[in-house]
């Protein structure tokens, strides 16, 4: 029994890397369960040898009731001579009286117990890893995911984590990012992705000496996997950091932008750039300007000085155009024209070309006219 069970059991959570404390606990916890739930049991484990042995405790009573819980004051008296009444007395038991199934069921249980304590450690392990990257290599793929080896475990790559312009195969190694860790009947469940945006922060904390000890912190990131990523930091220094006009402007780029103005009751950021910048400000398919909004938690607005410059400007007033009119003034058919008609035509005209005499001129038609009236 020794030699088959717990040397065994040793050996292999050397394999697990299992510590030893963990493994006399799952021993104990078998030998217990094996004994029957009955039995008051106490069972001490030595990892290094391999030895194990049972005590069966027992309370101190003046009256038995119950012989496997109980034991007399004066039995008791003869293995530990100071013991008092309500006292615990432990009394070895032989390893022999276990029995075959007895065995078989400690046996069974102490592989389950190894399993689920395996499981644990894994889970513990991960757990505290959630944000970090890792290391896989992939061994299989199931419905569309891709299952990667880490050694202890298995981590789950699913096809909505994975970047849309890479290609995976079996033996392929990747980085991951791991984004959970849930227990489950099978065990630990280990999500991990390539497109999440934390795989670029930690990628970035890992690479960039300023951003790893903390002279510079990522503040935001937006990211569309395979295509663009955009990241915001500051400096732990104060007094140095962006307004958010800044802040937009710099979210835009490579686009050159003219002017930010902030409207902080809509969270709406009006921006004009040079009207042959306004695409790239736009980006393809309006990426820059989404992964930009993304970035800054702003609303933007993105116009061209053109388009700035026609609202402003009023619209000019439109130049008078001059009409000529034809004036017809109707006539009976074979009727002279009227002798009043005639003379005031007459008199316009005399007044258009006395308009246009000069001073000596109308000084000369006065005196003409006083003449006649004379």
């Amino acid at each position: 029994m020794n030699r088959e069970l717990v040397t065994g059991l040793a050996q292999l959570s050397a394999e697990k890397g299992l510590p030893k404390e963990v493994v006399g606990d799952i021993i104990a916890r078998a030998l217990k369960r094996a004994y029957g739930a009955e039995e008051n049991i106490d069972v001490k484990v030595d990892i290094t040898t391999g030895a194990f042995r049972v005590f069966l405790l027992k309370t101190v009573v003046d009256k038995v009731e119950d012989p496997k819980l109980q034991i007399l004051l004066d039995a008791a008296k003869r293995i530990k001579p100071d013991v008092q009444l309500g006292d615990i007395v432990p009394l070895e038991e032989s390893a022999a009286a276990l029995g075959r199934i007895g065995a078989q069921t400690a046996k069974q249980v102490i592989q389950q117990s190894l399993r689920e304590a395996e499981r644990e450690q894994v889970f513990a392990e991960y757990a505290d890893r959630e944000g970090d990257i890792i290391n896989g290599q992939i061994s299989r793929f199931e419905a569309g995911s891709a299952i990667m080896e880490l050694g202890k475990a298995e981590a789950i790559l699913p096809r909505a984590d994975q970047a849309p312009h890479e290609r995976y195969f079996i033996g392929q190694h990747r980085k991951v990012v791991v984004v959970e860790v849930r227990r489950t009947l099978r065990g630990p469940q280990i999500m991990v992705s390539r497109s999440h945006k934390n795989l670029v922060k930690r990628l970035f904390e890992l690479e960039v000496p300023e951003i790893y000890h903390g002279q510079v912190e990522i503040v935001g990131i937006a990211r569309e996997a395979g295509s663009r990523t955009k990241i915001a930091v500051r400096a732990r220094q104060p007094g140095i950091d962006e307004k958010p006009e800044q802040y937009v402007a710099n979210a835009l780029e490579p686009a050159h932008v003219v002017r930010v103005d902030i409207v902080i009751d809509d969270k709406t950021a009006y921006v004009v750039v040079p009207d042959r910048q306004l695409s790239l400000a736009i980006g393809k398919e309006g990426q820059n300007a989404r992964l930009a909004a993304k970035l800054t938690g702003w609303r933007i607005d993105i116009r061209s000085e053109s388009e700035v410059r026609a609202e402003l400007e009023p619209e000019p007033e439109p130049e008078p155009v001059a009409v000529e009119a034809e004036v017809t003034v109707p006539v009976e058919e074979d009727a002279e024209p009227s002798h009043d008609l005639i003379a005031e035509v007459e008199a316009e005209s005399a007044m258009a070309d006395e308009e246009e005499l000069d001073e000596e001129d109308r000084a000369l038609l006065g005196a003409k006219k006083k003449k006649e009236r004379r």
